[in-house]
């Protein structure tokens, strides 16, 4: 397959267009350039071919006028670009000899290149592999976010609290992105609504809204050995003020621009802090405002391609819903297609109802998005307006299947309570939903959704997330690449489930100590970077025991706090005993507003100054913390780790995705059966994962039915409760004097409701008994890495590329692009 256009991508191509690059954008040559140079002239040179396959793409879509899908979501977690494109659009180890041939440390430069802070967690990062795949797979698809200047924010640990400072990734400015001045939007905040019949038809009149300029930027995303280059449309915020004149003439400089700041506020930061009504308000400014765009983009795109009738409109397009963040997109295309394009309700509903898909994420109560309605009315009139009738139609229908149930119709109503429900909003108005993994989808089908799915089962679908393995193998881990590659072939790199035929290898001595050699080097990587950046010297013999997700209280890092705690009180109580030494490594970001998430923090930091300093641990423990968690520490941090903790409270976590990087690079589970871990059990097998403490349905039966059980195990279980006490006395208290009395209520009393929410001290000793279990697994290395063997060999099914393939069979019907 041709995959670049009218090019031969060779090493005099390469070597010759950094050359170019340097001497006619810069000035410079080889020889003279520091590296922040030569990583922009390399990215420019990838750029040029990126490019041209991008236009090629557009027109080939314009001509062959397949469906597309647009992919909604609030972020985007892509990492750095430039490794990945060369790997997709030249041979990374063909770019890699050419640099280094050239005097230039490649890994170095790579480091040049600003991690955008277009996303935050998982939800970002599986876009992004989604974005990945959906190239690489020839399917023409556009990701739609926001440009935010600010990441979420840059975490600094000092005196073991986060502190949060802006995370400024654009001040270099971002090479790959292509402005579009000339598509720009106008979307409209606030006014007041108007309507009047005429021959029939309702009018209806925005009266002096507050209008704001979207500006699109986009940003190519290339694919794996193909020409297709798909992009992501991100949306700056512009005001159309540009300076009160009158006020700076005044001499009041910050108010003579402050309405621009204020407005042009929604394109800053991603996700502000939303625990005070400014916030609220800027978050949901945030989201219409990329729905709104969005969709009026779209349609613009639509008519420009296909014609006027929007009838045909989801033979087209498709929009999907990455989460309940861009729902807005829904009353925003009812808006459009009736007062702008003067469709009556029933033809416009029947459009929007084939055309938008829905993604949930979660099963927390508190994720599923609810606006308040004295927030939500007087900022999106006409919007409140159409959900209104949305909801009305809506409990018309209900009454009908549940006559007479209120409790059910206010669980089931978009509009209750006072507030507006997103995720019903969805539901209503989507032709298919997905869960994110097995047990997730169930949940949905059987508890969350459940009066929903009764009334239309076949709107839901169950698919489970995936990972990209070019990123978090091929290119985060070569080594272990090649590796694989020189047994079973390339082919795993567009085919996953080749993987499974390096089952046969793991009882062959000479690749299981090649595979255990790549591990170490990995970890000597690993070990130099904490020493540099953190001062920590670890033991690259110990288990390597990895914990890298976003803080909170669900994911249980507290759980694995507590326990390091518990092997402390050990080691001292018996320095003599038999111990397997560990590395504990946490990385992770709390919200800024999540109190008791920072508060874990803290205690981690906490427990972690206490045993590196205490000679009697011998280094038997070591505990780390490693600083602002991103993609690029990822991609470092994943290939290093021996074992990776997916310890969530059974029924909490949607599916994960740090679980299937990990499991692919290698490290063994321990987890509980939530999320895809379930999945990964059954595809890896029980004798290769750890798996420990309550099920979903035991957790559920706790919630029903309070009892004395924590006060029992608290009673009962000497160690444990030692190690609980000393959250509120004890040396803790020399480091943080304050001590933990928060955690301490909330695991033994509860926040006003049942005590231990999170089945913390209920899975306790399951997870110390299984974690013993690993320590002496962990000494028998024929053992041990013939488990890590086989979990990357049973990886095979977590790829995106099956992922994207299973959205496509079961909801978009997308026509992959043939290329000559």
């Amino acid at each position: 397959m041709n995959t670049n256009i009218d090019r031969i991508i060779n090493e005099s191509y390469i070597k010759n267009s950094l050359i170019n690059k340097l001497q006619q954008e810069f000035g410079r040559s080889i020889e003279d350039a520091p590296l922040e140079l030569i990583y922009k002239a390399c990215a420019l040179a990838v750029r040029d071919i990126l490019l041209d396959n991008m236009a090629t793409t557009a027109k080939k879509d314009r001509d062959d006028k397949n469906k597309k899908l647009y992919y909604l979501s609030m972020e985007f977690l892509i990492g750095r670009s430039l490794v990945n494109n060369a790997l997709n659009l030249m041979h990374t180890n063909m770019f890699r000899k050419v640099l280094t041939e050239l005097g230039i440390k490649v890994d170095d430069m790579l480091q040049k290149e600003p991690e955008p802070g277009l996303g935050n967690g998982g939800l970002g990062r599986l876009a992004a592999c989604f974005m990945d795949s959906l190239a690489t797979l020839n399917l023409p698809a556009v990701g739609c976010g926001i440009r935010y200047e600010y990441g979420l924010f840059k975490q600094k640990i000092e005196d073991g609290a986060q502190i949060e400072e802006p995370d400024f990734w654009l001040e270099s400015g971002n090479i790959w992105e292509i402005e579009r001045p000339e598509e720009q939007i106008e979307v409209k905040f606030g006014g007041t609504v108007e309507s009047h019949w005429v021959d029939e038809k309702l009018i209806v009149k925005h009266v002096n809204p507050k209008t704001l300029i979207a500006i699109p930027y986009d940003f190519p995303v290339s694919g794996f050995e193909t020409s297709r280059v798909n992009y992501m449309r991100l949306w700056k915020a512009r005001s159309p003020q540009v300076m009160d004149m009158k006020a700076f003439n005044q001499g009041e400089y910050i108010n003579a621009i402050a309405e621009k700041e204020r407005d042009e506020l929604i394109s800053k930061v991603l996700y502000p802090e939303d625990n005070n009504p400014q916030g609220k308000v800027l978050r949901l400014k945030q989201e219409y405002f990329l729905s709104s765009a969005t969709v009026q983009w779209i349609v613009k795109e639509y008519k420009k391609n296909h014609g006027n009738d929007l009838r045909n409109l989801p033979e087209k397009v498709i929009i999907h819903i990455n989460d309940t963040h861009p729902t807005l997109a829904i009353p925003e295309l009812m808006r459009i297609l009736m007062d702008e394009e003067h469709l009556g309700w029933d033809d416009a509903w029947s459009i929007v109802t084939s055309t938008f898909a829905y993604t949930n994420h979660t099963v927390m109560s508190e994720a599923l998005e609810k606006w308040p309605i004295h927030i939500f009315q007087p900022l999106l009139p006409r919007i409140f307006t159409i959900i209104m009738e949305i909801n009305q139609r809506l409990m018309e229908k209900l009454n009908r299947y549940y006559h007479g149930d209120r409790k059910k119709h206010d669980y089931m109503a978009i509009i209750a309570n006072d507030q507006i429900n997103m995720a019903n909003l969805c539901i209503v108005s989507s032709f298919a939903i997905n869960g994110v993994s097995a047990l997730h989808t169930r949940i949905l089908i059987d508890d969350i959704f459940a009066d929903y799915a009764n009334i239309n089962p076949n709107k839901f679908h169950s698919i489970t997330n995936g990972i990209t393995f070019r990123r978090w193998l091929h290119n985060s881990n070569r080594e272990l690449s090649n590796l694989i590659s020189s047994r079973i072939g390339r082919g795993w790199l567009k085919d996953s489930t080749q993987l499974d035929k390096l089952r046969a290898y793991a009882d062959d001595d000479e690749f299981r100590w090649l595979f255990a050699e790549i591990k170490y080097k990995n970890k000597l990587k690993l070990a130099a970077y904490i020493k540099e950046h953190h001062g920590i010297d670890v033991d690259v013999h110990s288990i390597f025991d990895v914990q890298a997700k976003r803080l909170h209280e669900y994911k249980r890092q507290l759980l694995n706090a507590l326990h390091i705690l518990y092997l402390y009180n050990r080691i001292i109580e018996d320095p003599n005993r038999s111990f397997t030494p560990r590395t504990f490594i946490f990385a992770a970001k709390a919200a800024p507003g999540y109190d008791r998430a920072k508060n874990i923090i803290r205690l981690i930091n906490a427990i972690a100054e206490l045993v590196n300093r205490d000679s009697r641990v011998n280094n038997k423990i070591k505990v780390v913390f490693l600083e602002n968690y991103s993609v690029s520490i990822a991609e470092m941090l994943i290939p290093a780790t021996d074992l990776s903790e997916q310890i969530s409270t059974a029924g909490k976590e949607a599916s994960g995705t740090g679980n299937m990087k990990f499991m692919l690079n290698g490290a063994l589970t321990i987890g509980s059966l939530d999320g895809a871990n379930v999945e990964i059990s059954q595809q890896v097998g029980r004798d290769n994962i750890y798996i420990f403490g309550l099920r979903s349905e035991e957790v559920e039966s706790r919630y029903e039915y309070n009892s004395d059980e924590v006060h029992r195990i608290y009673t009962s279980d000497s160690e444990l409760n030692q190690v609980l006490e000393q959250l509120i006395s004890g040396p803790l208290l020399d480091i943080v004097p304050e001590g933990f009395k928060d955690i301490y209520q909330s695991l033994l009393f509860g926040d006003y409701g049942m005590p231990d929410p999170y089945m913390v001290i209920r899975d306790f000793r399951a997870y110390a008994e299984t974690q013993e279990k690993i320590s002496a697994d962990f000494q028998n290395t024929e053992l041990w890495w013939h488990k890590a063997i086989t979990n990357t060999a049973s990886a095979g099914f977590f790829s995106s590329d099956r992922t994207i393939k299973n959205y496509n069979d079961n909801i978009w019907h997308l026509e992959a692009s043939k290329w000559s």
